[in-house]
């Protein structure tokens, strides 16, 4: 029968339960904005980067050392004289959007022993708010490497912008 749950005993299980229950709820979904942007697959994703170039690419390496660095080049060129010159030109525009919502719900009632005295109350209340923000970045990353006759690179150059 359902009286079971209501005895001494498990009142103070189900006063936990309630407990627990009310603050997961509070707390489901509250992230921040950097926390959302983590999640955002462009950002887990290989990437090239300044400082991979800068840290990685040194004059007289082979090309197969540059391709395990920072992979394919966009663009291949070769002159009149034979040397290669790789361009590996990336533009990233991220856009991020956060968005947190949360409410806070209550209420309390009253009653009264039946067939004596009857007392009726009530309080009830709540809380809610919405927050957000957006941003949109770009950033752009152009190397150009040159190589020589015997594909050794040459010298390089890179232009990086963000905006």
């Amino acid at each position: 029968m359902a009286r079971g749950i209501y005895r001494r005993g498990n009142t103070k299980w189900m006063s936990w339960q309630i407990l627990c229950l009310v603050f997961s709820t509070l707390f489901y979904g509250c992230m921040t904005p950097i926390q959302h942007q983590k999640n955002l697959s462009s950002s887990q994703e290989r990437e090239i980067t300044l400082g991979i170039v800068q840290k990685e690419i040194r004059i007289g390496m082979s090309q197969a050392d540059v391709v395990s660095a920072l992979g394919s080049p966009n663009i291949v060129t070769k002159d009149s004289e034979g040397k290669e010159t790789w361009v590996y030109d990336k533009i990233a525009t991220e856009a991020s959007y956060s968005k947190d919502s949360g409410g806070i719900g209550g209420g309390i009632g009253a009653g009264g022993i039946p067939e004596t005295t009857l007392i009726l109350g009530g309080i009830g209340g709540g809380y809610s708010r919405e927050a957000g923000a957006a941003s949109v970045t770009q950033k752009t990353l152009t190397v150009i490497i040159k190589f020589g006759k015997d594909n050794k690179v040459e010298s390089f150059s890179y232009h990086s912008s963000k905006f």
